[in-house]
């Protein structure tokens, strides 16, 4: 026996030592014992680590004694070795005459038996085709062994050898069914393979129409993956199946949206696929939908945009019903979706939401105009369910968004009873106590003696609070001569009415919400309750938006929706999403002067000088009454009515640089733009970039009621200097919303100097960020001394001023976009209603007498 190489060298390494006198036969008998002995152990151990592992072997180890041939099928030999005890069967290559291929080598003669037939049969048009080597013919027999079901076709779409398919035998197995039903061309949708599928379907004409013990077809296997070119030549082939239903109820369609497979939904759209096919659970949108594939979603909207409404066949709910994402939620009603849809069931998508738990999905439906008091199964609202779960970020959210706390199921139930009963964790008290801040009534069961919620005889329904609104607005027109409620309002009344609104970014939701308590109270809209409206920042663009005559409760859900359109990335935000979200809701070309009643003023800060001026943008002429400069000028300032870089699109200059001299045509103030005048005064330093030379308002004018007030005695005094003293009318009311105060927290250091060491220049780091923040506090303080300012001046005139603002129980940022925090905020403010409800019942009485 030849030794060579690592064998050689192990018996060298053994005989070294041994005494120089023994003779070269005894060494070569030695060796050869030796390399028997390693041959041997080398097969036993293959044995133990995978004697199925295709070898090359040489041909000579099989031509010697201890080898007996048992069986031989065309290449393939199975032979008995005596020497390792062993079956060992061999693939002979012809174009390799030294060396075979060892296919296994197995101490069971029932598995040799078992398997030599199988590699006999399924190798046979491998090696009929291609020269096969020991890494070509691994994964052949491993999917002989691996899969015994499988014929030599699915092997080669298996393996990718394409060229086996050409073979004769294989031919007649294009079409054949595995164990499971699949055939060769569902095995190759299922790989991804392009090529094997042309192959199959071009030049062997294989059938596509073929069910797997599943019922799927290869194209609902080809929709499982994200191969669209599969699909492609499936459907310009005809393919049959393209919208079969398989044995789950789902079309190719159906599977692609469940898995997110986008390119295979938009392949299966362009290949003919319908997505008005109704499956198991509903529509392939309802999949999508189940599982939030978005990209799905928009593919079957761009293709069927009537899917946004399609009912799934389990409970006649719409897409919405099945989202589980704010994103999901907020797609489909950007599209347009029915909010307020009610399935089958009896439920609407808030209903389904508030079950699941899904916060911020359901804030998405609030602020897109969900009614929170729509009644699902049982009666119950979606309040209801909030209580039964103990959900306190939703039981706030939803009274926050006017839910009523008093309402009855059909049990007679009210969400606080509900909440009473069924209570039992360590949130019980703190519910309890956080509904009975907000006035609900009936947080304790009802005692013995008292009267039942609900009585057996059906009940007429309920007045709703659109009714008492309306109620009260009639009652009070009829208290009136018809001349007042017929003529306008502004000319008869005999005082006038000022609001005044202040500054605080995504905070004048604070605003809103009081606004709607007051129009609640008051019965009118707030536009009808007041003559005069002032606003600072975003209370400017709530002024603006009030005298255009948007409501409170499309204004709150306005803004919950823009916040994340406006403050997106970091500061300073991009100017572009807020000026397109003010073009959008006042218009591209919409004057101040389009709507002249009720007035407003808008504060804005003239920053192209120094000190700044406080600059008013109005829907009315400016009072003419000549007044005396704050300051002595250095320099000629533009015009304050030639905004910079207005006259133009193409010219809307950021900073400061001089206006180009062809520009220079005055811009009147019934040309003054709305969207610009709202935007000068939201321009809040290092949040947005100036608009032009204007800033935010609330650097002179966060609380703009001084400023309001001094508006209007000077428009007062130019109507009398003008001989029409008859016009003129006294500020009977003044009414300043502020957007929170938020908590006093301690200050430990504003201590600003020169450090002589590390530890002092870290003290004074700290104490110039604390004194910088202290600054700014102060120039946009608007519930301090402004406060009692406005107070002292309507009591020496004998006008009534009331001033509203909430105790916030956390610091809100002006650019906060956490809904629960949010929420938290406006719950902060509810809270705050009901301890001021007097206040606003006196004040919805004198806002409609003046």
């Amino acid at each position: 026996m030849c030794l060579s190489g690592p064998r050689l060298f192990f018996c060298s390494l053994l005989l070294q030592g041994k005494s120089t006198t023994q003779t070269e036969d005894s060494k070569q008998m030695t060796m050869q014992f030796l390399g028997r002995l390693l041959d041997t152990v080398s097969s036993v151990s293959t044995l133990f680590t995978n004697p199925y592992r295709v070898r090359d072997v040489p041909l000579s180890d099989y031509s010697g004694g201890g080898k007996v041939l048992l069986k031989e099928e065309g290449r393939i030999i199975l032979y008995k070795n005596t020497q390792c005890q062993s079956l060992d069967c061999l693939l002979m290559c012809p174009e390799m005459p030294n060396m075979t291929l060892r296919l296994f080598q197995v101490a069971s003669e029932a598995d040799a038996m078992n398997w030599f037939p199988q590699y006999a049969l399924k190798l046979r048009p491998f090696y009929e085709t291609l020269p096969l080597k020991a890494e070509t013919t691994q994964p052949i027999v491993d999917c002989i062994r691996n899969h015994p079901d499988w014929s030599s076709a699915h092997i080669a779409v298996e393996t990718g050898l394409r060229e086996v398919l050409k073979h004769n035998y294989v031919q007649s197995q294009i079409n054949a069914r595995d164990a499971s039903g699949q055939t060769p061309l569902h095995l190759a949708c299922e790989r991804g393979d392009v090529a094997c599928v042309k192959e199959l379907l071009e030049e062997s004409q294989a059938r596509t129409d073929i069910r797997d013990r599943s019922g799927e077809t290869p194209m609902h296997c080809a929709a499982k993956q994200d191969t669209p070119a599969i699909i492609q030549v499936m459907c310009s082939r005809m393919c049959s199946g393209v919208n079969e239903l398989n044995d789950n109820g789902e079309t190719p369609l159906h599977v692609a949206c469940r898995l997110g497979r986008v390119e295979s939904v938009k392949a299966l759209l362009g290949g003919g696929a319908k997505c008005g096919v109704v499956g198991g659970a509903g529509y392939p949108i309802h999949s999508a939908m189940k599982y939030s594939e978005k990209g799905c979603v928009e593919e079957i909207l761009k293709a069927d945009p009537g899917q946004l409404q399609a009912e799934d066949s389990l409970y006649g709910g719409t897409p919405l019903h099945w989202s589980k994402t704010a994103e999901m939620c907020r797609l489909l009603l950007e599209h347009g979706c029915e909010v307020n849809y009610l399935s089958k069931t009896g439920e609407s998508a808030l209903h389904i939401l508030t079950k699941k738990g899904r916060f911020e999905a359901a804030m998405v439906l609030l602020t897109h105009g969900a009614n929170a008091n729509l009644k699902g199964q049982d009666g119950n609202t979606a309040l209801h369910l909030a209580m039964k779960m103990d959900h306190m970020e939703l039981i706030k959210a939803l009274i926050v968004f006017g839910a009523d706390v008093e309402i009855h199921n059909d049990l007679g139930e009210t969400p606080g009873l509900i909440a009473a009963r069924t209570s039992k964790g360590p949130n019980r008290k703190i519910l309890l106590d956080m509904l009975c801040s907000v006035g609900v009534q009936r947080c304790l069961p009802p005692s013995p003696g008292s009267p039942p919620p609900f009585s057996g005889k059906a009940k007429p329904p309920g007045i709703g609070f659109q009714d008492i609104m309306y109620m009260g607005a009639a009652f009070g027109a009829i208290s009136r001569s018809k001349s007042e409620v017929d003529g306008p309002k502004m000319e008869k009344r005999q005082m006038d009415r000022l609001l005044c609104l202040d500054g605080g970014g995504i905070k004048g939701l604070v605003l809103i919400q009081m606004l709607i308590a007051l129009e609640r109270e008051a019965g009118q809209p707030t536009r009808e309750l007041f003559d005069w409206v002032a606003g600072t920042s975003t209370g400017g663009i709530l002024a603006l938006a009030i005298i255009h005559g948007k409501s409170m409760e499309y204004l709150r859900c306005l803004y919950f929706r823009m916040k994340e359109q406006v403050f997106k990335g970091s500061r300073p935000y991009e100017s572009a999403p807020l000026e397109d979200f003010l073009k959008k809701e006042f218009g591209e070309n919409t004057k101040m002067t389009d709507v002249k009643y009720p007035r407003v003023m808008v504060t804005s800060v003239l920053a192209d000088r120094h000190p700044g001026e406080l600059h008013i943008f109005r829907n009315y002429d400016p009072p003419s009454v000549q007044r005396v400069p704050p300051y002595a000028t250095t320099a000629t300032f533009k015009p304050l009515i030639t905004p910079q870089g207005w006259e133009d699109e193409d010219v809307l200059i950021v900073g400061y640089r001089e206006e180009p001299t062809k520009k220079r045509r005055k811009v009147t103030y019934e040309e003054q733009l709305v969207w610009r005048a709202a935007r000068s005064s939201g321009a809040a330093p290092t949040y947005f970039r100036p608009m032009g030379r204007f800033l935010d308002g609330g650097l002179l004018a966060n609380n703009p009621t001084l400023d309001a007030m001094s508006e209007v005695h000077q428009y007062n005094k130019a109507l009398k200097a003008e001989g029409h003293g008859n016009e003129i009318k006294k500020l009977g009311i003044v009414v300043s919303l502020g957007t929170g105060k938020p908590p006093q927290v301690v200050v430990n250091s504003v201590d600003v100097f020169r450090p002589s060491n590390p530890l002092e220049l870290a003290k004074s780091i700290f104490g110039a960020k604390e004194l910088g923040k202290m600054l700014v506090d102060c120039c946009t303080d608007s519930d301090g001394c402004a406060v009692d300012r406005a107070g002292a001046w309507c009591e020496m005139i004998d006008t009534i001023y009331r001033r509203l603002s909430p105790q916030l129980s956390q610091e809100v940022m002006l650019d906060e976009v956490n809904d629960a925090i949010l929420v938290d905020m406006l719950w902060d403010t509810q809270m705050y209603l009901y301890e001021e409800r007097e206040t606003l019942q006196y004040l919805a009485k004198a806002l409609l007498d003046k």
